[in-house]
Order: C-alpha cells, then sequence, then structure tokens
C-alpha cells in the first residue's frame, strides 16, 4: 500500500513562496496538491517539472474566496490523492494604497482573501483531516507588522491581524475533534519581495532587520517543515523575519 503523504498547499503555481514550499515537500517525498487561482498555464508547468523529478503531482483550480470552490478543491484532492495531511495556506494578496486611497471594496478584497480565504481552506481541510486516524498539520501566514504596522498598508494589515487568531481558534476546534490535528502560523518578513518594490523601500525593509538581508524563500520553507514535524506544537505563530519584529533601527546610540 502507498503510504506516501500528501501536502495541499495553496498558491503554489506560480514560482513564489508557494512554490519553494511546495519543493520542500516534494524532496521529503510528499505527493503535492498544487492550487492555483487563475494562472493556470504556471501552474501546469510546476506539475510537469516536479513530475519529471518522479513527484506524484496534481493541479487543482480554485477562487479560495468561494465556499463551495473549495469545497470541490478539498473534495477533488482527496479523490486523486486519498488524503491531506499537509495544508499550508501561501495564497495572499498584498499591495501598497495611500490610505486617502483605500476604500471599502479594497478592505473587503483583502478580507476576502487572506482571511475568509484561509479560514475556508483550514476550515474543510482541518475537517477532513479530523476523520483521518493520522491527523494532520496545517500551517497559515499572518505577516509580522501587524504588531508594528509601517505605512500606505491600511487596507491590507487588518486581513492578515486576523491571521494568529484564527489559528489559535482552529487550532482548539480541530484538535479538540482530533488531538493529531495541528495548526500554527508564520508570521514572515521580508522574503522574496516584489520585483517592482521601489528600490528605497527595498533598502529600508532590509535594513531594518538584524541580519540585514532579505530572507530567502527557503527560510520560510525551513519553518513549515519545523511545524509539520514536531508533533508538540499548535496554535504557535512565529516570525520569520531576520529579527525585524524586534529591532527598532533607532535604538542604536
Amino acid at each position: 500500500m502507498n503510504t506516501r503523504k500528501v501536502a495541499l498547499i495553496t498558491g503554489s503555481g506560480k514560482r513564489r513562496v508557494g512554490w519553494h514550499v511546495a519543493d520542500a515537500f516534494a524532496q521529503r517525498g510528499y505527493k503535492l496538491a498544487i492550487h492555483y487561482r487563475s494562472s493556470a498555464a504556471e501552474a501546469l508547468e510546476t506539475v510537469a517539472e516536479f513530475q519529471k523529478r518522479d513527484v506524484e503531482a496534481a493541479a487543482f483550480a480554485a477562487d479560495l474566496t468561494d465556499e463551495q470552490a473549495v469545497r470541490n478543491l478539498v473534495e477533488q484532492a482527496l479523490a486523486r490523492f486519498g488524503r491531506i495531511d499537509v495544508l499550508v495556506n501561501c495564497a495572499a494578496a498584498w499591495r501598497s494604497k495611500r490610505l486617502e486611497e483605500v476604500t471599502a471594496a479594497d478592505v473587503r478584497s483583502f478580507f476576502e482573501t487572506n482571511t475568509l480565504g484561509t479560514f475556508l481552506c483550514c476550515q474543510h481541510v482541518g475537517l477532513a483531516m479530523t476523520r483521518q486516524q493520522e491527523g494532520g498539520s496545517i500551517v497559515t501566514f499572518g505577516d509580522w507588522a501587524t504588531s508594528r504596522p509601517y505605512v500606505n498598508y491600511a487596507g491590507y494589515f487588518p486581513s492578515k491581524g486576523a491571521i494568529p487568531t484564527l489559528t489559535r481558534c482552529l487550532a482548539v476546534e480541530l484538535g479538540t475533534r482530533n488531538p493529531r490535528v495541528r495548526v500554527n502560523c508564520i508570521l514572515p518578513g521580508p522574503v522574496m519581495l516584489p520585483p517592482d518594490l521601489p528600490i528605497a523601500e527595498r533598502e529600508q525593509a532590509i535594513n531594518a532587520t538584524l541580519v540585514k538581508r532579505e530572507g530567502r524563500p527557503e527560510n520560510v520553507a525551513q519553518a513549515v517543515m519545523h511545524f509539520v514535524e514536531n508533533d508538540f506544537l499548535t496554535g504557535v505563530c512565529l516570525p520569520v523575519d531576520g529579527g525585524r519584529s524586534v529591532y527598532a533601527i533607532d535604538s542604536e546610540g
């Protein structure tokens, strides 16, 4: 009987952080459920690339803000693989906008994508995991800066600020149904900064870390694997930010 584990990684079709997380699971022998919303061609390329490495992988399309679409995603992944051992919620929306220009539609869009989408995936995958004897591990993604927000992201930060609470709630809800289901959260810092980010903003983000460099996606993937492999961790939020959340750059005399 094939007992290889299965990881579902949302937002992993494109070669961003989610792709690198999927790659880390591939290296550990997992089967991969690659999720995408609209980038079908890139997702199929990703699947083909993993298959060339003898990794069993399949692509699944879903708008994570649509509850029925999430239900379908979970059902299709279970039908394809028979189980889901790990869920990593990498899909997210992130962009800057001056407070004067932020609309109700902007705030609603961020909450639907970042908060509701994460909740629905955790809810439906998590309940499936409670029915598995082996349980499962869920990793959500918040943002270190919700505790020390910077300007021009007022429309975005509230949607990520809800993720730690969501993580703790679902750790309790799912863990009380099956003690082998765990939910943890990563709070990333400057990792794979957008290529169109102004140079001044990029340098400011890097200089505000203690390690004085941009993080690598592998740093995030390592944190994900830590949560998956350490079965005594649940309800935990871990900054992966090079010390940015603890360092006040203007404190040096």
